[in-house]
């Protein structure tokens, strides 16, 4: 059975779940899972999991994520991006040097208001189902963060500003958008977005459904890759190994304190585990 990560490079016009459904049918197995939604127009970084790798699907969603954004100045829209139905239009008569400075308000712990068209949900109805009704509704700020935003060049006249974006699980970057057009004065909107950093992958490693059609299992990443950054243990016995698989903590005597991989003596992946003073506990079992 099939099993493992694959890293794709989402193509404009499909939805997330579209990518599941197409390696749902490539590989034969039902247990495929994202993890962290795109939006349609969005392209980019997108891991996939399947089979048993499903497990480790919240450990992606979790993660920090990087984009390069298209900030279009003077439109405003009901999605907050170029998708959208116009609500304004003003003339934008923006200069590098203000747009820079005005983003650094936004570099940090912000608070966004969740735009309407998400899948956030309020009273069990999500956002989009009732902006589609032409309903709005009161959404509460959540804090997220923004770790770098740059602007990455200079664009010709009547092109839009390109926006690098390294920032935390739940922060919408059209909403960044629209939040930078309202504080220049002159409202803006996402024009496109590009996923280049999801759960440590970047675009060189990602593949197109093209190439997963020809190719199979042979693109499949090992589940282990997801953990990449933290260091590897092997168990020292059978016995170890045997305490393990029944989810019993093992003690490795030296071990400082963190986040491990853990391995069985014959190489295979059992956990990811937390030590503390020697003693390590499983945090997940993937045996």
């Amino acid at each position: 059975m099939p099993n493992g990560i694959l890293i794709i490079d989402k193509p404009a016009g499909w939805t997330s779940m579209d990518v599941c459904a197409k390696l749902r049918g490539i590989f034969h197995e039902k247990r495929v899972g994202h993890g962290g939604t795109l939006d349609p127009m969005a392209t980019g970084v997108l891991p996939v999991f399947v089979g048993r790798a499903t497990r480790a699907v919240e450990f992606a969603e979790n993660s920090d994520k990087e984009y390069v954004a298209g900030l279009r100045l003077g439109l405003v829209t009901n999605t907050q991006d170029a998708t959208g139905e116009t609500l304004e239009e003003r003339e934008a008569l923006v200069t590098g040097e203000a747009l820079e400075a005005a983003l650094a308000r936004f570099r940090g712990e912000i608070a966004q208001v969740p735009p309407m068209y998400s899948a956030v949900k309020i009273n069990g109805k999500k956002l989009y189902e009732l902006a589609r009704k032409g309903k709005e509704v009161e959404r509460k700020p959540r804090s997220v963060t923004i770790h770098a935003l740059e602007l990455l060049g200079r664009p010709e006249a009547g092109e839009d500003f390109q926006l690098r974006v390294r920032c935390s699980k739940g922060t919408y970057v059209r909403t960044l958008c629209h939040d930078i057009g309202q504080a220049l004065g002159c409202g803006a909107c996402m024009s496109s977005l590009r996923r280049t950093v999801a759960a440590g992958y970047t675009l060189a490693d990602a593949v197109t459904l093209e190439q997963v059609q020809e190719r199979g299992e042979a693109l499949l990443r090992p589940l282990d890759s997801l953990f990449a950054r933290h260091p590897a243990l092997t168990v020292r016995s059978p016995g170890q190994e045997k305490r393990v698989r029944c989810g019993n903590p093992v003690t490795l005597p030296g071990t400082a304190d963190g986040t491990y991989r853990l391995y069985g003596q014959a190489g295979d992946f059992l956990c990811l585990s937390q030590a503390r003073g020697g003693e390590l506990t499983a945090l997940k079992n993937f045996f």
